[in-house]
């Protein structure tokens, strides 16, 4: 069965798929008391050239050598950990670079207010997991208004893919991984973190890029696939158990 086919979503998890309607019972849908994201590139538009992010911190031809190696993306941060000290801190140097020009650009991705406010009407926990700086994450919430509790940067090890991170928020949350859903845009750091961790997955893919023939055996595939954060809504609707403790919840 392919990995991805058709769009706006797809349901990848036989496990997890639910029953039919019988005469004698149905399966109860799973709950959903947390949704966490990831920052760039899902709440917020895309706006680092990370093709040329990688160039300039690894040389055009080690970045062609690692890009042929990898082609479902290259992770650069596990890659520099091994270098010595003073080559990792120019490189690192040179990601704060990139990303502060991103941060300088920063856009709410469409949709990503609205789903928020839906998430928040059925008192669903949101955190934020991402590779980025805490400064970062910081100007995302001072800028938009929204708040996602545990916000989670870079600055905290191990990071995406390992599911460390999400398992913390797991933790703080009082949930199980399976009662929350790691949504993101990038099928090696969002979708492997939330699948290692025992939880749901949800490839946010506007391009359909990840319908491309190399992506099609990758180890960890999303239950769900979106082209658009307005998508995720009715998913959530339909699939899901969405009602939550009155008086466990915290507002975000």
């Amino acid at each position: 069965m392919p990995l991805l086919c058709s769009r706006p979503l797809l349901f990848l998890n036989p496990a997890r798929a639910f029953s039919s309607m019988t005469t004698s019972s149905v399966t109860p849908n799973p709950r959903l008391r947390g949704v966490v994201f990831d920052m760039d590139g899902t709440l917020t538009v895309p706006v680092i050239d990370f093709p040329a992010m990688y160039r300039a911190v690894l040389g055009e031809q080690e970045y062609l050598r690692i890009k042929s190696e990898s082609p479902s993306g290259i992770d650069i941060l596990h890659h520099i950990e091994t270098w010595r000290p003073d080559k990792q801190k120019r490189a690192y140097e040179i990601i704060a670079d990139f990303e502060k020009q991103g941060s300088d650009k920063l856009q709410i991705m469409p949709g990503a207010s609205e789903l928020c406010e839906f998430l928040n009407s059925k008192n669903i926990r949101r955190g934020l997991i991402t590779r980025n700086l805490k400064d970062a994450v910081d100007i995302f919430h001072k800028r938009f208004g929204m708040s996602f509790s545990p916000a989670i940067s870079r600055e905290f090890r191990p990071y995406k893919p390992d599911p460390a991170p999400l398992l913390h928020i797991c933790s703080i949350w009082n949930m199980e991984p399976d009662e929350v859903m790691m949504v993101g845009d990038s099928l090696k750091d969002d979708v492997a973190c939330g699948k290692r961790a025992g939880a749901f997955a949800c490839l946010l893919d506007e391009t359909g890029r990840y319908d491309a023939p190399e992506y099609q055996n990758v180890e960890f595939k999303p239950d769900y696939k979106v082209s658009s954060l307005s998508e995720l809504q009715p998913i959530l609707e339909k699939n899901f158990n969405l009602t939550a403790e009155r008086n466990s919840m915290v507002h975000n």
